[in-house]
């Protein structure tokens, strides 16, 4: 719910979405918790709001979510919902 950033299940957050700029520079994050573990938001007040928790899909829907399960829906839903197409470096290893 506005004025907070990100993406809600409750009062728990699931999904962080950042963006900084300075010195002409603009820098730009996600973070979607899959199968994080919730006990390091034990000892922190994440993203500084006070009284709001942290969640995870593993979580919320009751099994075992990797990263693995979500990044191509994830990226393909990217895609569609801002109207572009991903372009990925080829590994540099």
């Amino acid at each position: 719910p506005p004025p907070l950033t990100g993406v809600w299940v409750g009062d728990s957050k699931v999904c962080a979405i950042g963006v900084h700029c300075g010195n002409h520079i603009t820098s730009h994050g996600l973070a979607l918790n899959c199968c994080t573990d919730l006990t390091w938001f034990d000892h922190i007040v994440p993203c500084g709001l006070e009284g709001k928790g942290v969640t995870s899909l593993s979580q919320e829907l009751g099994r075992h979510v990797t990263v693995d399960h979500v990044l191509e829906p994830f990226l393909n839903s990217f895609q569609e919902v801002f109207g572009c197409t991903l372009v990925f470096a080829e590994d540099p290893g």
